[in-house]
């Protein structure tokens, strides 16, 4: 049975340093905001393992709105202008705050535009029109397939409705939001679906300014979900592949970060250098079974091979600091 979490505004826990929860800083102008880390989906395919029958993680974790807030204004005044891009380890809809922290990401000083990446099944018109009004930029939204029952072995969830889900890609596609498919193409299960999706998004979608697809390649992630059969093609066939439907239905298929106005800035300073021994102060639970949670020099820590009780102070060695995110062992 999972736990979850939630982080209050008086949290003594720093929203940099986590991949599961919080703010990321990869070096550009674009800042991936995780509010909550739970899925209601279980995908086949999941790179995350997210979801109710996860076999890995035993925590979740969901940031209150205002607490969030106060993080994001801090790492805009150092960043300047951004991107904000929400999205989740699971399914940032699963907040029941969201809509609320859109709304207030929308107003900040520094905030160039505002998009969401979503599976789709917790939208509804209201909420469509109520993101509209907040002038949201872009959805990212994750159709797989069009058939009905493979929809529903991909997501892993029996309730999935593909009819439902495209009555809904249609009404986000005559509102003023971009909308960008971005189906997983996972070989073996969904080739003959992709370019299904390809022409139902030219049909159907008509963008201002963003690309209408965003084709994502499966890959076999050490915790994630591996379907029984499937095997990960590599870069090369996969960008050969996208070329070849690329000329066949006449779309841009190929994409960069440019594509989406995203460009390399200063990063957020590394806290840790890898191989560094800190002292932390455990405060929460970690996402795995066995890692906990480490706090030092305002930065989150996942330490690995851990069960040591709340409050605990205890030395660790740094392992990973890539992107602000880091791990370490005791």
């Amino acid at each position: 049975m999972k736990s979850l979490i939630k982080i209050p505004k008086d949290a003594e826990l720093p929203l940099i340093g986590l991949v599961q929860i919080g703010i990321i800083d990869r070096g550009t102008n674009l800042l991936q905001l995780r509010p909550t880390s739970i899925c209601n989906l279980n995908c086949i395919f999941c790179s995350t393992d997210a979801g109710k029958f996860s076999k890995y993680h035993v925590t979740e974790y969901m940031v209150e709105k205002d607490y969030f807030i106060d993080w994001l204004k801090e790492v805009i005044k150092f960043k300047g202008r951004i991107h904000a891009f929400l999205d989740s380890v699971g399914e940032i809809f699963t907040h029941p705050k969201i809509l609320d922290i859109i709304s207030e990401i929308s107003q900040l000083d520094g905030v160039e535009s505002v998009a969401i990446e979503t599976n789709g099944s917790l939208l509804d018109e209201e909420k469509i029109d109520e993101l509209e009004e907040l002038k949201l930029s872009r959805i990212n939204l994750s159709l797989h397939a069009l058939d009905e029952e493979l929809n529903k072995k991909l997501v892993g969830c029996e309730e999935y409705s593909t009819e439902r889900m495209i009555e809904l890609i249609r009404y986000i596609a005559k509102s003023k939001i971009d909308l960008t498919l971005t189906p997983v193409w996972v070989p073996g299960l969904n080739d003959e679906e992709i370019p299904k999706i390809i022409e139902f998004a030219k049909a159907e979608i008509k963008n201002k300014k963003f690309p209408i697809l965003g084709i994502q390649k499966y890959e076999a992630h050490k915790f994630g979900r591996k379907p029984k059969g499937v095997k990960p093609i590599s870069w090369f066939k996969f960008f050969k592949k996208l070329e070849e439907w690329e000329k066949r239905f006449g779309v841009k298929l190929r994409l960069s970060p440019l594509d989406f106005g995203i460009f390399k800035t200063k990063p957020l300073p590394v806290a840790f250098e890898v191989g560094e021994k800190v002292n932390v102060e455990i405060r929460a639970r970690g996402w795995m079974a066995n890692e906990m949670i480490g706090v030092a020099r305002e930065r989150s820590i996942t330490v690995v091979n851990c069960n040591e009780s709340l409050g605990k102070i205890l030395k660790v060695k740094i392992l990973r600091n890539s992107d602000n995110i880091y791990m370490a062992r005791k």
